[in-house]
């Protein structure tokens, strides 16, 4: 277990381009298909990437913001610039970002609902969410890993803190579940050997990202496994006041 940890962390230092990181499993390549649209659609402005890790989409999202800030819990890479509780994040004013994206992370948190409120509090009315959050998947960053999510749950989640859901993008299946697996392993098996890291690289995404995504496609097309999904919403502006109508003024 101590040689699969260590070059999974090897792995996700070397793989630092998005667009050759989705090869290294079925699961890395369906969500990156469905967030990497999100993002180019919808990301723009003052973006936030709350949770940012260890930025692993950052190459995509200063394509198309004006300033890119991160926030986590720990510095897990030198650039993280905030560090704080997505609960509490005091370090963000309110309302100070055009869009704030969340990936893969409020799995790992144990109020998520106060998560929410507190995205919604630091994006601009009228701005976007672009959040991620597994539906299908083994236990992982223990003992930090508390919830799944449906479809139905996170929209309604993210509907009472304040945004309006625009879209939901399924990812993967159960084959890219299965082949997730098979992928950690048989690559973090062997990536500390140079030659014999990259063979294995290549044909495991010949021999199993590949057929495990068409399968999925092809045997699931009401995305019943679902292995998460990305949604893309917008906060609500606030509602308006109306003064109130003078004595003897009919309303107009």
């Amino acid at each position: 277990m101590g040689r699969l940890k260590e070059n999974r962390q090897r792995i996700n230092d070397e793989l630092r381009d998005p667009e050759k990181r989705k090869w290294f499993s079925p699961t890395m390549y369906a969500v990156h298909e469905t967030i990497v649209p999100a993002i180019l659609k919808r990301a723009r402005g003052n973006v936030i990437d709350v949770g940012c890790g260890d930025m692993p989409f950052k190459d995509v999202i200063v394509q198309v913001a004006d300033r890119y800030d991160t926030i986590d819990v720990e510095r897990r890479v030198p650039e993280v610039k905030f560090t704080g509780d997505i609960h509490d994040m005091k370090v963000l004013p309110d309302a100070s970002y055009d869009t704030a994206i969340c990936l893969e992370v409020i799995e790992h948190v144990p109020d998520p609902f106060r998560a929410l409120r507190e995205l919604a509090r630091v994006v601009k009315p009228g701005g976007y969410l672009i959040l991620s959050a597994p539906h299908l998947s083994r236990l992982h960053e223990q003992p930090h890993d508390y919830y799944r999510y449906t479809k139905y749950g996170l929209e309604r989640a993210i509907t009472d803190a304040g945004f309006d859901v625009e879209s939901i993008a399924p990812s993967g299946g159960l084959f890219a579940f299965l082949g997730h697996q098979v992928s950690t392993v048989l690559l973090g098996a062997v990536w500390h050997i140079p030659v014999v890291s990259r063979l294995s690289f290549f044909l495991n995404s010949w021999l199993c990202v590949r057929p495990c995504v068409r399968l999925d496609d092809l045997l699931d097309k009401e995305k019943l496994f679902a292995m998460g999904y990305t949604v893309v919403a917008r906060k609500r502006a606030p509602a308006r006041e109306t003064a109130p109508a003078l004595a003897g003024e009919s309303p107009a």
